[in-house]
């Protein structure tokens, strides 16, 4: 067995420090400390070819889906461009999701992802989604054109979602009143969101946009009746793939029960003789004359205002939680209430859209059926230019 030593091993000499190094003390690293990240900091931000392919997206979306909001964005200012083709793309992709997915359960999970992508949108940290990454731009600019006093509410944007989701499986509007709400939760609301993003805030603009709205979203649920009631069969699978046919089979008649009731519609009619169903027509009439009673309180208003200083009545949406305005504005003089107007009026240019597609219901005796009503309107840039230049809706 080895003997241990019982003495300690003898340690290397160390070299001697220079008298030099003696004298001069030595230099510490310096300290290293937390900061921010540049690259990290920016890691969400997209970058302007991102940002150029997220426009280019939502412009195509725009055109294909939504004619006359393509044709009618040349008179919305440079500055709110962005804007308005981001809350489209968005309006259009959040009305597509009854169509494009398999049950309504696969739609509602669609539904709340927007509802994320929006709140991440407009919190400046997009998802990589092109709706997503230019309306989250769009907000930005809206921020610094109003130095933080103005932004695109997402109330407003949640408030388009759900009352989308309530109409996932297309139930029946119980009344004309339950239609013009759904037209003011979904058109109107829409159009708050643009003149927001001019940026303004008038009850007198949103007013107006109101009834604008209304008629909008009503011209819309008539023009969907023929696609409603005989839906193509779709292909859709888990990843969009085709995998096996879920398309709905069962179409509905999306016309208020009251009005159907008054003109004795029968849904089971309409499925089986389409636009010759008894009282079909009557029933859209009805419905027609609703949407064409709100384009012409529109121009009224526009019109009293200009010669009384007031639009005639009150705006019943005022006191809703998201219609913010100042003493000053609700207290606004006709001179201003008119500038505002003036500031605002390429957002109420839908209206000529609108009253286009409902002269040319009138012309086919309201047959909802004829086929001329799902084609573009070619004259619709001249009118909206003439309209516009004249300031007339």
């Amino acid at each position: 067995m080895p003997e241990i030593s019982m003495h300690p091993p003898k340690l290397p000499k160390l070299p001697q420090a220079s008298r030099h190094s003696r004298t001069t003390p030595s230099r510490l690293p310096p300290l290293r400390c937390f900061h921010a990240s540049r690259s990290l900091g920016n890691a969400a931000r997209p970058s302007d070819s991102e940002l150029s392919a997220a426009r280019a997206h939502c412009a195509q979306l725009v055109r294909t889906y939504d004619t006359p909001s393509h044709v009618l964005q040349s008179f919305i200012p440079t500055s709110s461009r962005d804007a308005y083709l981001a809350i489209r793309a968005f309006n259009i992709d959040v009305a597509r999701v009854a169509d494009t997915t398999s049950t309504p359960t696969v739609g509602m999970m669609r539904m709340q992802f927007w509802r994320d992508t929006v709140a991440k949108a407009l919190a400046g940290t997009p998802p990589k989604e092109p709706v997503a990454i230019l309306l989250s731009k769009a907000a930005e600019d809206v921020q610094l054109r109003s130095e933080g006093k103005m932004r695109l509410s997402k109330s407003w944007f949640h408030r388009i979602i759900s009352t989308r989701e309530q109409h996932l499986s297309n139930p029946p509007y119980p009344s004309l009143l339950a239609l013009e709400t759904y037209a003011e939760n979904t058109y109107s609301t829409m159009l708050y969101l643009t003149l927001s993003a001019l940026p303004q805030a008038s009850v007198t603009t949103d007013h107006i946009a109101s009834h604008i709205g209304k008629a909008m979203g009503i011209a819309a649920v008539l023009r969907g009746i023929p696609l409603v009631a005989f839906p193509p069969t779709q292909q859709l699978g888990t990843s969009n793939s085709v995998t096996a046919s879920f398309g709905r089979t069962q179409g509905a008649v999306l016309l208020p029960l009251d009005v159907m009731a008054e003109a004795n519609v029968r849904e089971e009619d309409v499925f089986r003789q389409g636009a010759a169903a008894p009282g079909l027509r009557d029933a859209v009439f009805t419905v027609a004359t609703r949407a064409n009673d709100h384009l012409i309180t529109a121009r009224e208003m526009l019109a009293k205002l200009r010669s009384d200083g007031n639009l005639g009545h009150e705006f019943e949406h005022q006191h809703e939680e998201e219609h913010q305005y100042s003493s000053q504005q609700l207290n606004a003089g006709t001179d201003t209430q008119i500038a505002d107007v003036e500031r605002a009026f390429g957002v109420f240019m839908p209206s000529i859209a609108t009253q286009s597609w409902l002269d040319r219901l009138q012309k086919v005796d309201f047959d909802v059926f004829d086929a001329s009503l799902r084609t573009a309107d070619w004259r619709l840039p001249w009118k909206a230019y003439w309209a516009y230049n004249r300031r007339k809706l």
